[in-house]
């Protein structure tokens, strides 16, 4: 077991003494939730009455206390005090309920640790139904007409309010047609005089994309990518994928680099 105060998972015993019990989990309508909530831990919330049928499922019926009806804000709809609980078994989960015990005295001599509890195990499934009865069905009615109303109003200004007028065409849109209208429409240069850019362009890099070759040459693209074909690879694989290179016969970079490192050998053995 660890004593470390600062470690916020601490190992704590756990009282097993209520294993065996048998519990209920019950679900209630929200509205019961709400009322059960704001009642104080002194007063009785309501009463179950159990009827026992030789043969059939146990008749499980919850009736409100007169208190928790009385909890309700000036306007607020009366909520129905009569209500049905279906039963069913639990079979394929194993459901436990425990409870925490935190000390009162924090700071007494002999301080207390916190305690866990298994209150029980859960045996049945209660489901908590309002009887079909005038007040219910204006209940529903209340919530459904709430939850129809648009949450948006129309509100009469008592001043005016700054407007701005919506614009067609913005400023970077104009920007961009007049550079597009001063460039011009991509002619077609000679394919040799495209041929010759290229080749310039791939003496100072091995490798161009696409887009790089396009601002150079400033042809149009389905033309670029023609000749490109005809004189360059298109790298699939990295470290260079979709990058564009020359291919081995009109490569001359290489071959200038090994005749200057062989005359340099030449004149060092010299």
């Amino acid at each position: 077991m660890s004593n470390d105060n600062n470690d916020p998972h601490i190992d704590r015993e756990l009282d097993l003494s209520n294993t065996g019990r048998g519990v209920w989990l019950v679900k209630v309508p929200k509205y019961i939730a709400n009322k059960w909530d704001t009642a104080s831990g002194h007063i009785e919330v309501g009463k179950l009455k159990i009827t026992r049928v030789p043969g059939q499922k146990a008749q499980v019926q919850l009736t409100l206390s007169e208190a928790v009806m009385c909890l309700k804000d000036p306007g607020e709809q009366s909520i129905p005090k009569e209500h049905h609980l279906d039963v069913s078994n639990v079979t394929r989960q194993t459901l436990g309920v425990f409870s925490h015990v935190v000390p009162t005295i924090a700071d007494a001599v002999m301080p207390e640790s916190d305690k866990l509890y298994m209150e029980g195990r859960n045996v049945q499934k209660l489901e908590c139904k309002p009887n079909a009865d005038s007040t219910y069905y204006k209940l529903k009615y209340e919530s459904i007409k709430k939850a129809s109303m648009t949450q948006r109003k129309v509100q009469q200004l008592a001043k005016v309010v700054p407007k701005f007028k919506p614009i067609s065409v913005h400023r970077h849109d104009i920007e961009y047609s007049l550079k597009k209208k001063a460039e011009g429409k991509k002619m077609r240069d000679n394919k040799d005089v495209v041929l010759n850019m290229l080749f310039a362009a791939f003496e100072k890099y091995q490798y161009y994309n696409i887009k790089d070759l396009h601002r150079i040459t400033k042809q149009p693209m389905e033309y670029l990518k023609e000749i490109l074909k005809e004189v360059c690879n298109y790298n699939t694989k990295n470290p260079h994928k979709n990058m564009w290179e020359l291919k081995p016969e009109y490569r001359h970079y290489k071959q200038e680099v090994s005749v200057e490192k062989n005359n340099k050998n030449n004149s060092d053995s010299n």
